[in-house]
C-alpha cells in the first residue's frame, strides 16, 4: 500500500468518525470542540515534535510526527479539506526553489 493510499484511507475514516458520538470517538470529540480545540491539539503535537527532534531518538521523532500528521488531518477535515489538497499543493511546489516560492508568497502578501 502506498503512502497516499494510507492518507486517503485515513481521510475516509476521519470523515466517517467526524459525525460519530463524541462519547464514542476521539475524532468526533475533537470536532465537537471546534477549530480552536483541534488547533490547540495540533499545536501541542507540534511542540512534541520539536522536543523529540532535539533528542537522538529517531523512533520517538517518527511517533510524534505521526501524531502531528494525524491531528493536522483532523484539522483539515474540520475545514472540509483532505490530504489530497496538501499533496496537490506540494506537487505544485515541486521543482520550485524554496526561496523563489517564499518570495512569490511575500509578493502576494501571504
Amino acid at each position: 500500500m502506498s503512502s497516499s493510499d494510507i492518507l486517503a484511507q485515513l481521510d475516509a475514516i476521519l470523515a466517517e468518525r467526524r459525525h460519530a458520538s463524541p462519547d464514542q470517538s476521539y475524532v468526533a470529540r475533537l470536532h465537537a470542540g471546534g477549530p480552536a480545540a483541534v488547533g490547540k491539539k495540533v499545536g501541542e503535537e507540534a511542540a512534541e515534535v520539536i522536543i523529540a527532534g532535539l533528542d537522538d531518538q529517531p523512533e520517538a521523532l517518527v511517533h510524534e510526527v505521526a501524531d502531528l500528521w494525524f491531528h493536522t488531518m483532523v484539522l483539515l477535515n474540520h475545514h472540509g479539506l483532505d490530504a489530497a489538497a496538501v499533496l496537490a499543493e506540494l506537487q505544485r511546489r515541486f521543482g520550485v526553489s524554496g526561496l523563489d516560492e517564499k518570495a512569490a508568497r511575500a509578493a502576494e502578501g501571504k
